[in-house]
């Protein structure tokens, strides 16, 4: 994809941001498509359409398939915090 020319957007009053025509058609977006925002930093914000968002944390995770189940850590943890409820 072409490098898009930095704009600088400013915050609504309500908090809302208005993407430049020129990124939204770069990026394929339309009114109503979802966006997922994300803190990277102190001082960043990420936007990112929710299937990039998804093969990020896919690929994060990729290292542990198959060496951490996560489900049966979790339903181990519950039994033994309902075991010291019970005493």
């Amino acid at each position: 994809m072409a490098q898009i020319a930095a704009k600088d957007i400013r915050l609504g009053a309500q908090g809302r941001l208005v993407l430049p025509a020129s990124l939204r058609r770069a990026l394929s977006l339309s009114a109503g498509d979802a966006l997922v925002a994300r803190a990277d930093g102190l001082d960043r914000i990420v936007l990112e359409k929710p299937s990039a968002a998804r093969a990020g944390l896919q690929e994060r995770f990729a290292k542990t398939r198959g060496k951490l189940d996560l489900a049966g850590s979790l339903i181990a943890d519950r039994r033994s915090e309902a075991r010291r409820d019970a005493r």
